[in-house]
């Protein structure tokens, strides 16, 4: 039977009703003193956990659970005499639900500017000792460890006036992995003064269930890194349609890194991660028709992203397509309406341009462990480049050579892409030999009658020979754009010369895979 309850909890949420149901059904309540401070307005009666103990809180508050009658009252063993036993010689009762949450170290640590010391304040020690206590007695002790567990915990109590085994077990599990990603996001912030530590420490915390994953056979659920300025999802407000679904964040997180490329109005149209058009222009509905045009067919059932608020000839345009999502800064109301009217169509206003963290890491599942590296972040400068062949670009050459280099990063390897006037014409990318992929990204510029005359390609990685860049020639591009390195780089520029183009080289290379 549940009879005696202690609370020390920083996020007061909900603790009123919670507190008040477990006064009602006849539990005994000891909390801490800015806990019970709280309960006390609430005319609750509440023994303090300092008069049990005999000692004030200390240092601050950096010690007041930290005592044996705290923790004997825990940890005891209700079906072990000699348990039993040592409570009683020392005049200790036994708790039987222990509710805490902890200092929020993962929401100051991601506030730019937080000083050390301020940090390291918000290290809770006490907090996590009791509940692990708690959890590791689950047997006899019921752990609450968020609001979200007061609801159904007071539902069973009220029910049968106890917790079952099997609860007990689940609000465990719970409080060890709330402690666990707790303490990683400490390990992690330490670490960080390390580019690659010896133990890595990835503590994630559930956003939301998805439908499915990849395929309808497979579970889903999205998860952010605990302690992370920002996320795919923060700041967003989904305005209408369906349920995002696994592959609608999958090509979401690409639509979005590609936008934020740039700072004119601009628009990315993604199907399965990859951009199938991608443009910028003086108004953003300009950059929308321009992107569409670059692979309509392509562009069917894709994520479009747009850099700039949507109005009703801009919904108006893009209703009249079927995408799976939009996302854009903000909506008209009269756009808004007109996007709703799509049924099922998923309608995200994205608050925040989303920028990469310094020293943010990317993660890929391999059997058994991850791959671990730095994000591919920022874009390489026009000064660092290098005119290998022809005249040099002048600026409207050099505006659709950068905006092909930066959308190219985003393009899985081998990836080329053809841009003219500032859109995307035709995209290869995924192909395991990159003249493939030239191939591929011509063809759809014909396939769309785009003109190729005078059109620059981008390639994310050298051209291991010339017959790659020969086939763009041909096809009438006059500009290239790679990173060079090849053993025939020679050979590649000699073939640009000879054609009376021109080849730039970057020095870097963008692969992603």
């Amino acid at each position: 039977m549940i009879e005696r309850a202690l609370i020390s909890v920083y996020d007061k949420s909900g603790l009123d009703v919670f507190a008040t149901g477990l006064a009602e059904l006849g539990l005994e309540l000891v909390a801490s003193g800015g806990t019970r401070a709280v309960l006390t307005e609430q005319n609750l009666q509440v023994t303090e956990v300092s008069e049990l103990t005999a000692m004030p809180e200390l240092m601050g508050g950096r010690v007041k659970t930290l005592h044996p009658r705290i923790h004997a009252g825990i940890l005891a063993r209700r079906d072990r005499e000699d348990d039993v036993s040592a409570l009683e010689d020392n005049g200790i009762r036994p708790f039987d639900l222990v509710c805490v949450n902890l200092y929020p170290f993962g929401e100051v640590v991601a506030r730019k500017g937080t000083r050390e010391e301020d940090a390291v304040e918000m290290i809770d020690i006490g907090g996590p000792a009791m509940l692990r206590a708690a959890a590791k007695n689950f047997m006899h002790v019921a752990p609450v460890s968020s609001p979200e567990q007061y609801g159904f915990v007071l539902d069973e109590l009220r029910a049968s006036g106890e917790i079952s085994v099997a609860t007990r077990r689940d609000l465990a599990a719970a409080a060890f992995a709330y402690t666990a990603a707790y303490e990683a996001t400490i390990a992690n912030w330490f670490a960080d003064r390390e580019t690659f530590p010896e133990k890595l420490i990835v503590p994630l915390q559930k956003v939301s269930d998805l439908s499915y994953g990849e395929n309808p056979h497979q579970r889903g659920a999205y998860y952010a890194e605990a302690g992370a300025r920002r996320h795919l999802l923060s700041r967003v407000d989904q305005l209408g349609g369906k349920a995002l679904s696994f592959n609608n964040l999958n090509d979401l997180d690409a639509a979005r890194r590609i936008i934020e490329e740039f700072a004119v109005p601009a628009c990315a149209i993604i199907k399965h991660g990859n951009p199938c058009g991608v443009a910028v222009g003086g108004a953003v509905g300009e950059a929308y028709g321009k992107a569409l045009a670059s692979d309509p067919v392509s562009a069917f059932g894709g994520v479009v992203a747009l850099n700039r608020p949507v109005d009703a000839d801009v919904a108006q345009a893009i209703s009249e397509q079927f995408i799976e999502v939009i996302t854009a800064p903000a909506f008209s109301d009269d756009g808004l309406d007109l996007l709703r009217r799509r049924e099922g169509l998923r309608i995200l206003a994205n608050e925040e341009r989303r920028r990469q963290t310094p020293g943010e890491r990317d993660f890929r599942r391999v059997v058994g462990g991850m791959l671990v590296q730095d994000v591919d972040g920022g874009i390489d400068e026009r000064e660092g480049m290098d005119v290998a062949a022809g005249a040099a670009p002048d600026e409207a050459s050099w505006g659709d050579l950068l905006f092909a280099w930066r959308v190219a990063k985003h393009v899985a390897s081998n990836a080329i892409v053809l841009v003219k006037d500032l859109a995307t014409i035709g995209v290869g990318g995924g192909q395991m030999s990159r003249v493939d992929a030239v191939r591929i990204a011509v063809a759809k510029a014909r396939e769309h009658g785009h003109d190729l005359e005078g059109a620059v390609l981008a390639s994310d990685a050298f051209f291991p020979f010339a017959d790659g860049p020969a086939i763009a020639l041909e096809a009438g591009v006059a500009a290239i754009i790679q990173p060079g390195g090849s053993k025939r780089d020679a050979e590649v520029i000699d073939a640009v010369e000879q054609a009376g183009a021109t080849m730039v080289l970057t020095g870097r290379r963008h692969f992603r895979h």
